[in-house]
């Protein structure tokens, strides 16, 4: 597998050094503008459509087509037996798929990459929890999430996981009604950052907002949701809550 990342690279280099030399012509020559701007729309446009296919997937809700696009990620994991069952449990979880989420944990291996995983396990629990009623729980294991040591990763990948993090905690808290002030703005933002699990925050956001006597607020974010099926939660949730918007 390692040998064939450079041959991989390969297409993407040579589009960037194709770019660089028709920039450097287009400084000398206007003409060179055109090739210069259709090169690099050759390598922005396409990985652009990709991510916004793949967030239009994420937020559809459909967790059997997520699950069919990680596929070929999950064949090529290290320690399969473990990390593809806990795969599968965060995108369940994630959509609300209680029941199978932990069938999926339950057939994951317990060895070193299950003690390895324990943010991914804690994310997962956490979720589940909430859904379960667990809401205690589920904000302990939120909490212990919050106080553990950020990755060695770039700043903006640091960032985004503190900020998903804070919104694990603000989920839990949101279905415990124990918000705190600004468990909204960043419901809100972990609601944009991640679509993985932007319809589980935008429910948390839609509880805080009756919570709070902001029924306008909670409707404009049940508008949209997918179709849940029977064996999600978020079925149950999105009813209840309608219900209480009259």
């Amino acid at each position: 597998m390692p040998s064939r990342r450079p041959i991989a690279g390969l297409p993407l280099l040579v589009s960037v050094l194709c770019a660089t030399l028709a920039l450097q012509m287009a400084w000398r020559d206007v003409r060179y503008l055109l090739p210069f701007a259709l090169i690099l729309a050759m390598i922005v446009v396409p990985p652009f459509l990709a991510r916004r296919r793949m967030r239009k997937l994420l937020e559809s809700g459909d967790v059997k087509r997520v699950l069919g696009t990680w596929e070929s990620s999950i064949e090529r994991i290290m320690y399969p037996e473990t990390m593809a069952p806990l795969m599968a449990a965060t995108a369940y979880a994630a959509y609300g798929w209680i029941d199978a989420s932990r069938g999926s944990l339950a057939r994951a291996v317990k060895g070193p990459a299950w003690d390895a995983a324990l943010e991914q396990r804690l994310f997962v629990e956490t979720l589940l929890d909430t859904f379960e009623g667990e809401r205690q729980m589920a904000m302990r294991k939120a909490e212990a999430l919050e106080k553990m040591p950020l990755p060695a990763s770039g700043l903006l990948a640091r960032r985004k996981i503190a900020l998903l993090r804070r919104g694990l905690s603000a989920l839990a808290r949101a279905f415990a009604h124990e918000s705190r002030r600004d468990d909204e703005r960043v419901l809100r933002t972990a609601a944009s950052a991640s679509p993985l699990i932007h319809w589980a925050m935008r429910y948390a956001s839609a509880v805080v907002a009756i919570d709070r006597g902001k029924g306008g607020d909670a409707r404009a974010l049940l508008d949209g949701a997918p179709e849940w099926p029977k064996e999600s939660a978020f079925r149950t949730f999105h009813d209840e809550l309608a219900s209480k918007l009259g």
